[in-house]
C-alpha cells in the first residue's frame, strides 16, 4: 500500500488561453485522482503557456475567480495541486507556481532565477517555504532555478526530502538538465521530479520526457517521448516505485 503518491503532469499548454488550459488541467487532475495521486506538479507557466510577451495581460492574482475550480478540485480530490502561472504581486510580475492545498488554502512559490528574455518581463521571486505531505518535506523549483546548484543545495539544507520542478526544457537542453537533476537526487538524497511541457509553447519545442529520480539518483520512471501523460511515483514500505499513465 502506498503512503505517498506524487506525479508530474507532462502537459500540452494552449498558447495564451487560460480558459482552455484550466479545462485541460481539470482533466489531468481527474485522471491523477483515479491513480490515487496526492501531489500533482504541472510545468512552468502551464496555465498560460510560455508566452512571455503576453505575460502582463495574462497575469493572475491569487483572488482571481478563474482559479476557484482548481481550489475546489484540490479539496474534493484531497490532492495538492501545483500549477504554473504569471502572477501579479503588487507592481511586480513573477513566474510562479500556485499551490492549491486540500484544506482550501492557496500558497505561492515564485521563480528566483530568471533565464534570458524572462528578465525583460518578470521580476525575480523569493521562492517559497517547504511543503509537508505525509511527513515528507517538499521543495519547489521552476526551470532555471534548477540550473543553479545552490538552489537544490539550499532545499536539502532546509530539510527537503523531495525536490519538485516544473520546467520548460527543449531537446537541446534536456541531456544537461536531466543529468543535473539526477545529480541533485544522488548528492542530496532527495527524490527529484521534473514536469515538462509536451507541445510547442512560446517559440520553444519541448522535449517532453518528464521524469522522477529516487533518492540515490536512479531513474524511477520517465516518459519515453513527448506525449501527454502522468509520470507517477509511489512511496511504499519497500521504497519508491514508478509508473506511467498515458493521456489523450
Amino acid at each position: 500500500m502506498s503512503c505517498l503518491t506524487l506525479a508530474a503532469a507532462q502537459y500540452p499548454a494552449a498558447a495564451a488561453d487560460i480558459t482552455c488550459n484550466l479545462e485541460r488541467h481539470l482533466e489531468f487532475i481527474a485522471q491523477a485522482a483515479d491513480k490515487q495521486v496526492q501531489l500533482l506538479v504541472f510545468p512552468e507557466l502551464s496555465l498560460s503557456g510560455y508566452e512571455l510577451a503576453n505575460a502582463a495581460e495574462l497575469a493572475l492574482t491569487l483572488d482571481d475567480p478563474r482559479l476557484q475550480p482548481l481550489s475546489a478540485a484540490a479539496q474534493s480530490r484531497q490532492m495538492t495541486i501545483i500549477v504554473g502561472a504569471p502572477l501579479r504581486s503588487g507592481q511586480a510580475l513573477h513566474i510562479a507556481a500556485l499551490i492549491f492545498h486540500p484544506n482550501g488554502t492557496v500558497a505561492v512559490y515564485s521563480k528566483q532565477h530568471l533565464h534570458g528574455t524572462e528578465q525583460q518581463y518578470f521580476s525575480p521571486g523569493e521562492g517559497g517555504p517547504l511543503l509537508e505531505l505525509h511527513r515528507q518535506h517538499i521543495a519547489l523549483a521552476i526551470c532555471a532555478d534548477t540550473s543553479e546548484p545552490g538552489h537544490a543545495g539550499a532545499a536539502a539544507q532546509a530539510g527537503a526530502h523531495i525536490y519538485a520542478a516544473g520546467v520548460l526544457i527543449s531537446e537541446a537542453g534536456y541531456a544537461k538538465d536531466s543529468v543535473a537533476l539526477a545529480g541533485y537526487a544522488r548528492r542530496y538524497g532527495m527524490v527529484t521530479l521534473m514536469a515538462n511541457h509536451t507541445a510547442p509553447t512560446g517559440g520553444w519545442i519541448p522535449a517532453g520526457r518528464s521524469a522522477i529520480w529516487d533518492e540515490t539518483g536512479e531513474l524511477l520512471v520517465a516518459a519515453p517521448d513527448d506525449a501527454p501523460g502522468l509520470i507517477i511515483a509511489d512511496k511504499t514500505s519497500d521504497g519508491w516505485h514508478g509508473r506511467l499513465c498515458r493521456l489523450s
